[in-house]
This record gives C-alpha cells, structure tokens and sequence, in this order.
C-alpha cells in the first residue's frame, strides 16, 4: 500500500470524509494484516453429506431427541459423530435444542397416516349423444400406503348417490375406510350434513379443509394431476363405458406397475415377481385400448362390429354436427354420407344425416 503526500490544503479537505475512529480502526487493520500469517490447512475432514442428511433427518422425524440420542443412533448403523458436531450440525440447519424443537405437519401426519384417508371430487366431460355430459367421479385415498378405490362416477351427484358412496366406504369387506377414523374432504355441497353424520356413525370422522385451500388435502389432489395428466388428457371419452374403463385401468395401473416416490419410488403392490413369481396378470392394462368398440349404427337392424377407424370417423362427424348446431341456432343440420341402415333408404345421390353410434348412449 502507498501513501501520498497531500499538504495542509488537501488534508482539510479529505479529513471531513472519515472521522477520527475510522482512521484509527483501518490503522489497526493494516498492522493486524502485516502480521497475518497463511492458515495452515487443516488434516481433519469435514462430516460427509450423507451424514449431515442423515443427522437433520433424525431430528426433523424425531423432535424428542436430543444429541446423545441421535448420536447413539447414528453409532448403531456405524458412524462415529461427537455431541458438538451434532449440534453444530442442527444449528447450522436451524433446529433448536430438544425442549425448543418444534413438530412439523410433515411429521405429524406421517405419525397419523395409519388413521387417516382423503376424498375428493374429479369432473371430467365425456361426449354422448346429447353432447358434452360432465361426470363427477369421487374416490379415497389412503395416505399411508397411496392406495386409490373409486367410490362411482355419475352426472348426477345428488344426495342418493353420496349415500351409496358413504355405504361403499364402510363397508366390511371392501370398504378403504375400515380401520380409519378419519377423512379429509373439501367443502363441497356434496359432502352434506347428512353424509357427514352417516360416516360418524360408522367411527369416521370428517374434516373438512378450509375454502381455496388445495394443499390441506394435496395427496388427493396429486393423484388427482397424474389421473389427467397420464390418461384422461390423452383420450376423448366416448360414452360413459369408455370413460369408466379408461379410469379402473388407469388405477391398476396406479397400484400396480406404477412407482411412488412418496414409497421410496416403489410399488403400492410389491414387485411382480414377489406377488405372483411372474408378470402381473393385469400388464395387459398398459396396451392401448381401441377407442371404441360398438355393435352397430342406432336404427340399424343389421348388428356389426364398427372398427376404431370407423368409429372415429362417424365421431368427427357427430362432432362436426354438435358444433354447426352451436354456431348457427336456426341452421339446417349437417348431412354427411353416412352409412344407410335397413329401416329407411334416402333417394339416389341424396346425403343422409349421421347417427351416433350405440356406445355413447352407454
């Protein structure tokens, strides 16, 4: 570092910048630097990673344990770690001391998991004769192992069919709420008073999440996401049929050939070969379905098997049709050449109106 002469008239001027204690505190800065030798380099490692994680973890999962205890813990599955690492460790990570950590919703829930299910409501439209019709599907989901029971699916969710779904819960011999006491649920209309005491009657306790609040019950709602995401997104339900095969494969699938990351990235069901000593019978639910499968054309009385290309085509065109009677209120209706059944032969050359395959009406 070099230093300047300034004179008398430059020093008046830089001695109002600083004061007096700073020049004195950057004077002893500099002798404290002269004689500052290079730190020799430590021969101790650090803690590796893993035992960093595996520490925090500990703690995390069990807020009564103090650093003895973790520290015998850790002895137990052969690593050496001293008290004052440990606790430098959680300090670094912000955990405070035993009588001072808190428990997170995380671990408290897993503590409940065994006890607790979730249920939601899912909509999805499917195209009928009539258009499109919104289906209201509900289902539960235990939270411990992630397994999903599709309680019914209908366009009508009135109180009949919530009472059916409150008797398929609990039932005995295949209800997912057996051995639970509690249901985690929206505030949906549809989960009415009387829903709610018919489940209490039965030792199930309803707790509803609070308004706009998806994450109070987020396992339902994740599987709810990899529900659309990976099926239904990827198809158009034809008729009710479709759309109902298209879910229960949907969820073999789930529990069976599809890994969980909340699972440790495993199966609901085990690996194939500890259940079975072989494949699943149910891989087949992998393959692609054919998107529509129907006996013959409405009014026809010659019954046959329609291909999936065909039936896509007489789709289109029912789309096509839906659509123009959209657009235009008092149009005339759209006439494709379609293929002319038994009951009535149109005139040569005359185009005949589509009819919509016997599927959709199912």
């Amino acid at each position: 570092m070099r230093a300047h002469r300034l004179g008398r008239q430059a020093l008046r001027e830089v001695a109002t910048i600083v004061t007096p204690d700073t020049l004195l505190r950057w004077h002893r800065q500099l002798v404290a630097r002269k004689w500052t030798y290079a730190a020799r380099r430590s021969s101790r490692r650090g803690v590796l990673a893993e035992i960093r994680q595996l520490v925090v973890r500990l703690a995390e999962e069990n807020p009564t344990w103090g650093y003895t205890r973790i520290q015998g813990a850790l002895k137990n599955v052969g690593h050496r770690v001293s008290r004052s690492t440990i606790a430098r460790l959680l300090k670094a990570y912000g955990l405070p001391p035993v009588p001072h950590r808190p428990t997170s919703w995380q671990v408290f829930l897993r503590a409940h998991w065994g006890a607790i299910d979730g249920a939601d409501f899912f909509t999805t439209e499917v195209w009928t004769c009539r258009g499109l019709v919104t289906y209201y599907t509900v289902f539960a989901l235990d939270l411990a192992s992630r397994r999903v029971q599709i309680l019914g699916s209908t366009p009508y969710p009135d109180d009949l069919f919530m009472r059916q779904v409150g008797r398929t819960l609990t039932a005995d011999d295949e209800g997912l709420l057996v051995g639970h006491r509690v249901l985690i649920c929206d505030r949906d209309a549809k989960w009415s008073a009387a829903v709610r005491v018919r489940l209490l009657e039965a030792g199930i306790r309803v707790v509803q999440t609070p308004y706009w609040a998806p994450n109070a019950n987020a396992h339902a709602e994740r599987f709810v996401r990899s529900l659309k995401e990976e099926c239904l997104d990827r198809i158009i339900p034809i008729g009710e049929r479709h759309f109902r095969r298209a879910v229960n494969e949907y969820v073999a699938h789930y529990h069976h050939e599809r890994n969980h990351q909340g699972l440790a990235n495993s199966l609901i069901a085990g690996a194939p070969n500890e259940r079975h000593g072989g494949p699943h019978p149910s891989a087949s639910a992998l393959r692609p379905p054919q998107l529509l499968r129907s006996r013959g054309v409405i009014g026809s009385a010659e019954r046959r098997d329609i291909t999936p290309f065909a039936s896509l085509g007489l789709f289109a065109g029912f789309l096509q049709q839906k659509l123009s009677h959209v657009n235009v209120a008092r149009g005339p209706k759209l006439l494709v050449g379609a293929r002319e059944d038994a009951d009535a032969q149109p005139a040569h050359g005359q185009p005949r109106e589509l009819r919509c395959p016997d599927v959709v009406e199912q």
